[in-house]
């Protein structure tokens, strides 16, 4: 894996895990970056170049003059393929990725050859439950002058303790990722912080835009049906951030698309269960080449 950067209005850091042939983009979720793949990338690589992009306010890219906010990244997505990908792309994109990948593909579906979504982001389904944990981390999140203090609150904690706690939200066991791949992620989050004294603000902006977005739910599913490519959606059976009702209304909307569900396996599979993950996805990129 190399670490590279573009200039896309400003340097945009991502992760060359080298391949060949067909362009495999990686976008990472909310308050993720590059690291959230490392379990995945090396093998992905063998079916395809494969790029991990850092978002504008994420990882190692500094928003500078650009936005956060969703609608700008996804607008750095298209760009980023059409200078480094230069091919129609397999998007595979987690959480706030998955979101942003479906907004690629229905604005420039010339870039977008296929999609992997993995726990994509989603309008909730109404009577599918939630998580009170989570339900109080996004709520405050979304108020002003809370979601400041929670910021500076995880800075005060430390980066591991900070990485730890979101992480935790994330999985079902925090201890079936790899050591050092947890330590990849403490690594850049104190990176992050060291370099960046805006990168509070620039979370808080990519969470309330996304979840403005996912509110708009019938302009949500306008979007998915004007989508072309084929999609595989990978979800874990226990993720408590997207439940698993809320992508089964996805796929009901789009009966095209492939579900596959892991079981005691939460919102981030390619870090909790990396080797299932693959084995989900890595048949499908096949297929997909083959056809």
């Amino acid at each position: 894996m190399r670490h590279l950067e573009v200039d896309l209005d400003g340097p945009v850091h991502y992760a060359d895990f080298g391949g060949s042939g067909r362009p495999i983009v990686l976008v990472h979720g909310l308050g993720g970056s590059h690291a959230n793949w490392l379990s995945v990338g090396e093998r992905l690589a063998a079916h395809g170049r494969v790029y991990a992009v850092d978002l504008a306010g994420h990882g190692r890219t500094r928003s500078r003059a650009r936005s956060a906010k969703v609608g700008a990244n996804r607008r750095l997505i298209g760009r980023f393929l059409e200078s480094v990908a230069r091919a129609p792309a397999v998007l595979v994109g987690n959480s706030m990725g998955g979101y942003l990948s479906l907004a690629q593909a229905a604005a420039e579906p010339d870039k977008v050859a296929s999609l992997v979504l993995v726990d994509p982001a989603v309008p909730i389904v109404h009577g599918a439950g939630f998580d009170w944990r989570v339900a109080a981390f996004f709520a405050g999140m979304a108020m002003p002058v809370v979601g400041g203090a929670l910021m500076r609150r995880r800075v005060r904690l430390g980066a591991e303790r900070a990485v730890h706690d979101f992480l935790s939200l994330c999985c079902v066991d925090t201890s079936r990722i790899a050591r050092d791949v947890f330590d990849a992620h403490v690594e850049v989050t104190r990176e992050r912080w060291r370099h960046n004294r805006t990168a509070g603000r620039e979370f808080l902006a990519a969470q309330r835009s996304l979840m403005a977005r996912l509110l708009r739910r019938r302009h949500f599913y306008r979007m998915v049906a004007a989508i072309r490519t084929r999609a595989l959606i990978v979800q874990g059976e226990r993720d408590r951030l997207v439940r698993v009702e809320a992508v089964r209304g996805l796929v009901a909307a789009r009966p095209d698309w492939r579900l596959e569900v892991l079981e005691d396996v939460g919102h981030v599979p390619q870090l909790e269960a990396p080797g299932r993950f693959l084995g989900v996805v890595e048949p499908w990129l096949a297929e997909r080449a083959a056809a």
